[in-house]
């Protein structure tokens, strides 16, 4: 596995602007930073990157404020205690997606959230004490936990709200393979632990967030 500092050097190599680049991608929040997200913004950004999978995303921001409307500001409190009513309501809803399983993971995820909220006093509370470290497991909860939150989609709500995370895309799994992390797409606890064990190294070697890493990697594939 190469040093930080020659996997940047690669990515250099494709792209002389590299710099510029990356300050395109957003910055991790502090920690003080997540613990302060109302938990009503935890529940939106979940349901935006559930709704954006597999889906075309700028159509989901288009209709962003229709959203909030019809799921009443994304209070968990109040989403969690969704009627069939409710559900039937949103279903015929024009202002958002009528997705119906997805309606239901939001309702799901609300619940979650009031899980979370009562044994942590928030849920921002409980991401901002989860160690930067174990990308993996806060993964792992929210894929058990939540729901249609496992995979990319779980690693995009975490990115897209400031949590330090890296992102497993297609590039940077070519890039862990390169350098000999893994040798395939991580499924495995193991080939997870690797990767994790590979931004852990990394991060520690050159004080950058895992964030950057992630899209550093991604750029020196081309």
């Amino acid at each position: 596995m190469r040093s930080f500092e020659d996997v940047r050097e690669l990515a250099l190599g494709h792209h002389p602007d590299l710099d510029e680049r990356l300050k395109e991608y957003y910055t991790p929040r502090s920690r003080d930073e997540i613990r302060a997200v109302p938990d009503d913004r935890w529940l939106a950004e979940m349901t935006k990157r559930v709704f954006q999978s597999g889906f075309v995303w700028k159509v989901i921001d288009a209709k962003w404020d229709g959203f909030e409307a019809a799921f009443d500001g994304f209070d968990p409190a109040r989403v969690g205690f969704y009627s069939d009513e409710d559900v039937e309501r949103l279903i015929s809803d024009t202002r958002i997606v009528r997705n119906g399983q997805k309606i239901m993971a939001t309702i799901e995820n609300a619940q979650m959230i009031q899980d979370v909220v009562a044994e942590h006093g928030s849920f921002g509370a409980f991401l901002a004490d989860w160690p930067v470290d174990d990308q993996i497991g806060l993964q792992d909860f929210l894929g058990k936990k939540g729901s249609r939150l496992g995979g990319m989609t779980g690693q995009y709500v975490l990115r897209f709200s400031g949590w330090d995370a890296f992102i497993l895309s297609g590039d940077v799994v070519a890039a862990l393979i390169r350098e000999g992390v893994i040798d395939k797409t991580p499924t495995s606890k193991k080939a997870k632990a690797a990767v994790q064990d590979a931004f852990n190294h990394w991060r520690a070697e050159s004080g950058q967030p895992q964030a950057l890493i992630s899209r550093t990697l991604a750029m020196s594939i081309g």
